[in-house]
């Protein structure tokens, strides 16, 4: 990944939360890679053009977050999918590891919001249907992680 925020429509206006979450996936795919400490990949993914733009505190949130409970989430989500962690797309396993710290840490936003966002990464960086992957696994674990919220929709 460059220093640049790479984006599948760059016109398209972005959130400063969905900006944060850009920059969030591009430092734990950085992570996955390297296995560099979140402090010195945090330092670098703030120099990034346009990290201005984005929520720093959801961006701290985030990437420290879905690091620091990396473990724990993975198992959360490893009972939906069909291989092993190992031999997930780095960035379908990052876009899973903050979708699903998101609906574990931030009951304030919604699991449909969750999702959308995870895969809206998924289809801005990852490959052709990956997308469609990060969907079906995150609402698996939004049906188990949320109960109450998805059963009254």
């Amino acid at each position: 990944m460059t220093t640049t925020s790479q984006h599948a429509n760059p016109n398209k206006s972005r959130s400063p939360r969905h900006r944060a979450r850009e920059f969030a996936l591009q430092g734990i795919y950085q992570w996955l890679l390297n296995n560099e400490d979140s402090g010195v990949i945090d330092a670098h993914i703030r120099e990034a053009h346009g990290f201005d733009k984005a929520d720093r505190e959801h961006f701290d949130a985030l990437l420290h977050g879905a690091i620091n409970q990396s473990i724990e989430l993975r198992q959360q989500f490893a009972p939906f999918i069909d291989r092993g962690i190992a031999e997930l797309s780095p960035i379908e396993h990052a876009a899973l590891l903050i979708g699903a710290y998101e609906l574990k840490n931030h009951l304030e936003i919604p699991y449909r919001v969750v999702i959308n966002e995870a895969v809206e990464l998924t289809k801005s960086f990852g490959g052709q249907d990956g997308h469609k992957y990060v969907n079906g696994v995150l609402d698996k674990l939004a049906a188990q992680l949320r109960v109450v919220e998805v059963s009254s929709k």
